[in-house]
């Protein structure tokens, strides 16, 4: 077997992302020559684990959620105090059977015909946003700071019932939480953890104020809803529904945010592919997905073997950690004609950018939906774009972050 490139790239050390993006090359490595490879960290780093790098070996595991935990973990940390137990368990850190049950509490929600009755209210949002960017024909802009952040919080704050001048907010905690070990959102003394800790603290009291206020003052949003879920006909304990509030913020704004983020530089870096999108606006929907595919927000989570288990003549013992990388199953030439050219018609698309199995994101639909409103309403217009400084990537192994995209840009004129 040959030597693998970037033999010292550390899969899950953060700055590996902040400086370098995705190990493309490294993962292609090992999809062809080691697909399910044991990682053996050094004493005093995080847990040694398994990296699962090809779409179908991924897919199996994540078909089977009582072989193949979410719990303990999260993710691989690279250190040993890279902990996540210590904080209440998401949706996502459940497994079955609280899983199942607290998926159906939610998952209405978010389905097509409920969003189908908020389209225009969410329409409205996006519009304003996209709208505030481009009253020139000529222009600069970080992309990030001026569409692809705005819009999933104010969405996200107008579906919680947040008030708007609170949306903010919302904004500086997802920062402060996923990157709680960047420079530019670290408290300075402060471990990563302590920071995710302390910021928790925050968004914690203040949705607290804000559930009491819904119990007296009950509207048509989320987190009315969440005052009012029943389990075994027992209302949710306060830390059930802070736990919603949570993921409601961060893992609904990061994941939009993000894949927003890297398809507009996708279109950047292939012009060709907004002409073939301002020619046929059919293409919208299939180009979010190619999107999606192509930036994989989630760069992995975490599964623990609940049993002994084979894969690929691998023996992975019950207690096992796994690493799911999602962008090497993306980019996987068993499943994707391609993998590494941009294509907006690409069809099929069977990407991970969602995950897969029983913990497919719920907020799937949402996060399409937003993503199309910001690419309908800015691509249209676009007559030149590039890139006018560099792109900085979020230090984190799990959001492909793009904290800074700033773009420089022509507009057509308005018909």
């Amino acid at each position: 077997m040959s030597a693998a490139p970037f033999e010292g790239l550390n899969m899950i050390h953060p700055e590996t992302y902040a400086k370098h993006g995705y190990p493309h090359e490294l993962w292609k490595w090992l999809r062809h020559n080691d697909p399910v490879h044991f990682v053996e960290q050094p004493e005093g780093a995080g847990p040694s684990y398994w990296a699962i790098t090809r779409h179908a070996d991924i897919t199996e595991i994540s078909k089977q959620p009582d072989k193949f935990l979410n719990n303990p973990r999260l993710t691989i940390g690279h250190l040993p105090e890279d902990r996540t137990d210590e904080f209440p368990d998401t949706l996502i850190q459940m497994d079955n059977p609280r899983h199942r049950v607290f998926r159906r509490l939610i998952a209405h929600r978010f389905q097509p015909a409920a969003l189908r009755r908020m389209h225009a209210d969410i329409e409205d949002i996006g519009k304003e946003i996209v709208d505030a960017l481009v009253q020139n024909d000529y222009g600069e802009c970080d992309f990030v700071e001026k569409v692809s952040a705005p819009l999933p919080i104010a969405v996200l704050g107008w579906l919680l019932g947040a008030p708007k001048s609170d949306w903010p907010l919302l904004f500086d905690w997802t920062n402060r939480i996923i990157g709680a070990g960047d420079p530019d959102f670290q408290a300075e003394g402060s471990t990563p953890v302590e920071a995710a800790r302390a910021t928790m603290v925050e968004l914690f009291t203040y949705f607290a104020k804000q559930l009491e206020e819904k119990k007296k003052n009950p509207a048509d949003d989320l987190m009315t809803l969440f005052t009012q879920m029943e389990v075994d006909g027992k209302k949710l304990e306060l830390m059930d529904q802070l736990a919603w509030c949570l993921i409601i913020v961060v893992a609904g704004n990061e994941t939009t945010r993000n894949g927003t983020s890297g398809g507009m530089l996708a279109f950047v870096e292939n012009p060709d592919q907004i002409r073939r999108l301002q020619e046929d606006p059919s293409l919208l929907a299939p180009a979010v997905e190619e999107c999606v595919r192509w930036s994989t927000p989630i760069i992995h989570f975490a599964r623990t073997a609940a049993c002994d288990y084979e894969l690929r003549g691998k023996q992975i013992r019950e207690g096992d950690p796994l690493a799911l990388f999602y962008g090497s199953g993306n980019r996987d030439e068993d499943v994707f004609d391609d993998p590494y050219s941009f294509r907006i018609d690409r069809n099929p698309n069977r990407h991970l950018g969602f995950g897969v199995g029983e913990h497919f994101c719920v907020g799937s639909h949402l996060a399409r939906l937003e993503m199309q409103i910001a690419y309908k309403n800015l691509l249209p217009r676009i007559e030149e774009v590039e890139l006018a400084g560099p792109v900085e990537r979020l230090h984190s192994s799990l959001v492909g972050g793009v904290k800074k995209l700033p773009i420089r840009y022509k507009l057509k004129p308005i018909a």
